[in-house]
């Protein structure tokens, strides 16, 4: 601080400024001195730079240069340069190589980012982003947020808009964020983010607001400035700038005899920066100041700039956000490049931990690289170097968990057990279970259970009940797959029964039966007692089919045989047949002859199933032993009676007629075997084709006999054709098809049908009771999800194989009718309509609107256009003059038409004569007042049908000229002048006019404009160190009125102008405070709304003031008292806490001087306490108890004392244990 009494003054009349400069250029600083001659020292970081190669220093009379060559990262930092006893500061600052800057910016989506911000309350301001189009295909998607997740884009009104634009020749998107009004709630941290189809990118800026400025607090410092007297020497601040003389309070003292008033050799501003606060009520009243609030407001700004860390010259950014699982990385620059630092994570240190966190230096940036960001690392960071710190929060924001494989359909019986099973985009990602909409909770495990398996998430039923039948979903945080589940009674389908049986004796007989589960199990009984299995009776189970082979057949197997199975109310039944062979003795030259039960002419049927074995055994018997001959007689064959040809008889026994051919095959799937007492014909996995009437021919010279045996060959029906889908609705449609081909040689019981969706490979059946009719409804479908049908066709044998797939579709219902249908406008040939959009859409969207109208009492529709419209608002034109009509809209999809909406009332289609009214705004029933230059765009709505006329006029006269305009639409006009001239100002008067009726409005429009000079201004009179002025008011006010005049003085030497008076009222002033022995030229400009006259008046000669002798005669001030005995302003209250949380006692005390402050517990001063701490702040006294326990309870006391007494407060602490 400098001496009292002195002044300090600027050794430069030029001062060197902060320069930006390139790595590799030069950078030239540049200074002029008052005087020539005088010796310059340079310093750097505080070190004198010296002349070399990388320094170039010149001296050229009053002009210095400093010229750094080579300029390098290390080279930026604060520079000074010393005249005498003047020093100016000035800063170098190096620009970083493109690569670096982009370094810190990977995506770099941003061309220009939005900047921090300062504004006063009640001023605009605008932040612009940039971001660069040329690599983009669709524009990109930007969002502007406040804090952390404020979306402001929900925040749009009056005083907050969003403006978006495209530079098509530079190829850059303008985004613009722009607040009016500004209040101090807006102030704070903003984001904005600029996403598109694969990259993401934001940027993090701060608004500050300030508290409005009042008339009498503008640049305080400078309005409160005397000039400097002649021969003193001026203060120069550290910040490179200088005062031009000392602060003066004077003229904020109230008005006193001129004897007694000296002006204030004492710096108050520098007194009131290094005063404890309790002096500045003392200080105040010793100098005078009467606007201490307004002085301690600008002081409290100005002790936050000193306590400004010089430490970084870029500071962290106040927020960072990045995905999860990608890298982050934080950068600062210090002023000091050898300088440490540290990096701290919510208040610890980090440490170097493996490749998580890395730590980078580069000239003076620091730099924090934190790689495979988690959740962990959402945190508040803090970069600390010699005792200056800097801030920032990062945000971690998680992608959404998306659901890469949906559920699938199923389909089951009671008792089953159940498993769903999902695939998300992350592992061990959190899901929600939900049944019809409401979540299933962990308090539900009794029932359900859930399983985690990476990436794999299962639902899980062990056994399920009817109730569960429903749809259920997962839910992640990206979104949702649904599936239905549909729980079936449990019952059991018979697909082969088994059947009669008839063996010899020592043959094999296998009864075999086919059920719907492969899991049931079941008892063979032989007359009705449970069969027990041994080396010749066995009993298998392989999937569905059961069976029971008996081998060596004898007589005593012939018995009723039934397959039980376990669990289910059925029984399986069929009989074994023993074949006797009986041998009589005949006589030699015994014709040949058949044995079978019915022998005979006519056919016998036997029934084989498809893929079983038929083995027929014909008992023969002849001797000599008659020749066998097996024959198939085709469709269209001559007789089944016919033998064969002569031939034949010189061929073996074993010839066989299959299909008009003889074979003689003994082996392979069809074959025939031939003995002495019989022939056996056997099939090995029946077909379609074995099926027909075989001939069993047997000839030895006594004769030949003959039997036809017809085989039927049963099987499952063929698969039906595609079904056909029709009538789809919102959740059903209706399924058709036709029956088989063929029935498989049995009759058609039903049919089962099955669904699935498109992408899912899980059929699922539709029915357990078979279906009779060629038809089905399906219900219960999910709107929106593709579906495809197929059917199977069911015989006595089984089930055939599954029908095509039929066409995809998709259940989708029509929209619900729309709403707040109403009539908007009527004319005399057209009806304006307007509705909302319907509340139900579905699945298959909205194509648009149809609009019908038909007449009162008609039931005929007409169209109003054709096709369809995606607005909500119709104007029907044509229309009958008065008709009256009824209107309906309907909403159009994919499923056709929803339910329409229709006015309630029929519609006159005439137009309503309605009176002329002129809707003249407020703002525009005063004055109208514009600048000269400025546009004038007057709107006035106004309202009448049909369409009034409109017309301006003038003080009368209707308007004229090509610079007034007038543009009128239905429902307003509008006045508009492209640049405004002082002849437009006038009376304007518009009228709307229908028929006779009409209404009128009045404005008055004021083009105001800068007023001329004053006239005359002279000196009237001198006299000690004032001067006084008068002048004659200016000729042309501007055409308003005048706000007063601005009086301004420059000294001979300098002609600099310096303002005395502004708003100045009167036309004479006295102007004060001049300097003696100088010469002062005066000028004076007008002043109204516009501004100041562009010239001023002055004064023709200078003005001398004279030195005149004086003595200063010190005030004297009365000694005041200030002492006070502390008093407790605000007491202690008694406190019930929990123990285990920190325990604050507070209370607030005064007193002069400062008070000594004891703390007592129960009497005992807790001064030594380490487990009790003790703040004194601005006379708030806190006791803070660390983790209090049940012993901490008891009587608390804080005593105060000073020369001036004591006093003291005390309260009850309560600690409670929790239960």
């Amino acid at each position: 601080m400098p001496e009292l009494g002195k002044k300090s003054v600027s050794a430069f009349s030029k001062k060197p400024k902060t320069a930006e400069a390139a790595v590799g250029s030069s950078a030239l600083f540049e200074a002029e001195t008052e005087r020539a001659g005088l010796k310059l020292r340079w310093q750097k970081a505080g070190s004198d730079i010296a002349a070399s190669d990388k320094y170039v220093l010149t001296s050229d009379g009053t002009r210095h240069t400093l010229t750094v060559r080579e300029v390098r990262p290390d080279d930026q930092g604060q520079y000074a340069v010393i005249a005498g006893s003047s020093k100016v500061k000035f800063e170098l600052k190096v620009k970083e190589a493109a690569s670096e800057a982009v370094s810190g910016d990977p995506i770099g989506l941003f061309v220009t980012r939005p900047q921090d911000g300062e504004v006063t309350v009640g001023d605009s301001i605008t932040f612009s982003a940039q971001v660069a189009g040329a690599s983009l295909l669709k524009p990109p998607m930007v969002k502007w947020f406040k804090g952390k997740w404020m979306d402001l884009s929900g925040k749009v009104g009056k005083n907050l808009q969003l403006h978006d634009s495209y530079d098509r020749a530079s190829k850059v998107y303008l985004f613009e964020l722009h607040i009016s009004e500004v209040q101090a709630a807006h102030a704070g941290g903003y984001r904005c983010e600029v996403s598109t189809k694969d990259k993401f990118d934001s940027c993090n800026f701060n608004l500050t607001v300030h508290e409005a400025i009042g008339p009498a607090d503008l640049d305080l410092r400078s309005a409160f400035r005397r000039p400097s007297l002649p021969g003193s020497v001026r203060r120069t601040s550290t910040d490179g700038y200088d005062d031009g003389g000392s602060l003066d309070f004077s003229s904020l003292l109230k008005k006193r005899d001129p004897k007694l008033e000296a002006p204030a050799e004492e710096d108050v501003w520098e007194i009131l920066r290094t005063a404890p606060p309790s002096e500045y009520e003392r200080i105040a009243f010793q100098h005078g100041v009467t606007d201490l609030r307004g002085m301690l407001k600008r002081l409290k700004g100005i002790k936050k700039e000193e306590k400004k860390s010089m430490a970084f010259v870029k500071k962290l950014e106040p927020a960072y956000q990045v995905n999860k699982g990608q890298k982050i990385r934080l950068v600062v620059e210090l002023s000091d490049p050898d300088a440490e630092v540290k990096w701290l994570k919510n208040g610890q240190e980090i440490h170097m931990s493996g490749s998580r966190y890395i730590f980078e230096s580069a000239g003076s940036k620091r730099m924090l690289t934190i790689s495979q960001c988690s959740l962990a690392d959402d945190a508040a960071y803090q970069c600390v170097v010699n005792g200056g710190k800097c801030s920032t929060e990062l945000f971690v924001k998680e992608p959404p968990v998306l659901i890469t494989r949906a559920l699938e359909d199923q389909m089951v019986t009671v008792g089953q057990r159940i498993e769903f099973e999902c695939e998300v985009s992350e592992e061990g990602a959190p899901v929600k279970w939900l049944k019809d909409g409401v979540e299933l909770t962990r308090e539900e495990t009794f029932k359900y259970r859930f399983k985690k398996d990476g990436r794999k998430h299962h639902l899980i039923i062990n056994e399920a009940t009817l109730e569960d039948s429903g749809h259920y979903a997962i839910r992640t945080s990206g979104g949702q797959a649904l599936a239905e589940l549909i729980v079936q009674e449990k019952t059991l389908e018979v697909y082969q029964n088994i059947a009669d049986l008839t063996v010899g004796a020592r043959d094999q007989a296998v009864f075999k039966c086919e059920v719907s589960d492969e899991n049931v199990r079941g008892v063979w009984l032989k007359n009705g007692r449970e069969l027990v299995p041994d080396s010749r009776v066995k009993v298998s189970h392989i999937g569905r089919v059961h069976k029971l082979t008996i081998d060596d057949v004898t007589p005593a197997d012939e018995a009723d045989y039934s397959f039980v199975p376990e669990g289910f109310a059925c029984n399986l039944s069929a009989k074994l047949h023993f074949m006797e062979v009986k041998i009589d003795f005949v006589p030699r030259q015994e014709p040949p002859k058949i044995h079978l039960d019915c022998p005979g002419r006519t056919p016998d049927t036997i029934v084989v199933v498809a893929g079983n074995k038929l083995r027929l055994d014909v008992p023969i018997s002849g001797d000599p032993a008659p020749n066998v001959i097996w024959q198939k007689a085709a469709q269209g064959s001559k007789g089944l009676g016919e033998t064969p040809d002569a031939s034949s008889d010189t061929s073996d026994s074993n010839e066989w007629v299959f299909e008009r051919k003889l074979l003689c095959d003994t082996e392979g799937r069809v074959r025939v075997e031939t003995h002495k007492d019989r022939s056996i014909f056997t099939v090995e996995g029946a077909e379609k084709e074995d099926e027909g009437v075989y001939i069993v021919t047997v000839k030895n010279p006594v004769g030949e006999d003959q039997v036809n045996i017809t085989v039927k060959v049963i099987d499952v029906p063929d698969p039906p054709a595609a079904p056909r889908i029709s009538n789809v609705g919102e959740d059903s449609c209706s399924v058709h098809w036709q029956p088989p081909d063929y029935d498989g040689g049995q009759p058609i019981l039903g049919y089962i049908l099955e669904r699935k969706k498109k992408k899912s490979y899980r059929w699922m059946r539709l029915n357990f009771d078979l279906l009779r009719e060629l038809s089905h409804e399906a219900k219960r479908m999910i709107e929106g999800v593709v579906y495809e049908m197929r059917v199977y066709a069911v015989n006595a044998i089984g089930m055939s194989r599954p029908s095509p797939a039929s066409q995809p579709f998709m259940p989708i219902g029509p929209p619900s009718e729309p709403t707040h249908l109403g009539i908007e406008d009527v004319s005399d040939s057209t009806v304006s309509l307007k509705w909302r959009p319907p509340e139900r859409v579905g699945a298959g969207g909205l194509d648009g609107y149809s609009v019908e109208y038909c007449r009162e009492g008609s039931s005929e529709w007409v169209s109003a256009l054709q096709g369809l419209t995606d607005c909500t608002s119709l104007l029907v034109k044509e229309l009958p003059t008065g008709a009256r009509l009824l209107f309906r809209v309907r909403a159009h999809n994919l499923a056709g038409p929803g339910a329409p909406a229709t006015t309630k009332e029929p519609i006159t289609v005439q137009e309503i004569l309605e009176r002329p009214r002129l809707r003249l705004p407020r703002h525009l029933r005063q004055t109208v007042q514009r600048k000269v230059g400025e546009p004038v765009n007057i709107l006035i709505p106004f309202q009448g049908k049909p369409r009034p006329q409109v017309t301006w006029s003038k003080e009368g006269q209707p308007l004229a000229g090509n610079d007034v305009s007038i543009r009128n639409s239905p429902t307003d006009t509008i006045l508009f002048i492209r640049a405004a001239r002082r002849d437009h100002s006038g009376t304007y008067q518009v009228a709307v006019q229908i028929e006779n009726m009409e209404d009128k409005a009045i404005l008055v429009l004021q083009i105001v404009d800068k007023p001329s000079p004053p006239q005359e201004v002279r000196v009237t009179e001198t006299w000690g160190f004032n001067v006084a002025l008068e002048w004659k008011p200016p000729q042309d006010d501007g055409n308003t009125e005048l706000w007063g005049y601005m009086v301004q003085k420059a000294d001979k030497k300098t002609m600099e102008w310096f303002t005395v008076l502004e708003h100045y009222r009167q036309t004479h002033c006295v102007v004060s405070e001049l300097v003696m022995g100088n010469n002062y030229y005066f000028r004076v400009f007008s002043q109204n709304m516009v501004g100041a006259s562009e010239k001023a008046a002055t004064t023709k000669e200078p003005v001398f003031i004279p030195k005149i002798g004086l003595t200063y005669q010190p005030p004297t001030y009365k000694k005041l008292e200030y002492s006070e005995a502390p008093s407790f302003t605000q007491p202690l209250v008694n406190r019930s806490v929990i123990a285990g949380y920190n325990a604050v006692l507070c209370c607030a005390v005064r007193g002069s001087p400062k008070p000594k402050i004891s703390w007592f517990k129960n009497g005992l001063n807790l001064g030594e306490n380490a487990r009790f701490r003790m703040f004194s702040k601005q006379g708030v006294l806190t006791l803070e108890i660390r983790k209090p326990c049940p012993f901490d309870a008891g009587a608390y006391v804080c005593r105060a004392i000073n020369a001036q007494g004591e006093a003291q407060c005390e309260c009850r602490l309560e600690v409670r244990v929790p239960q």
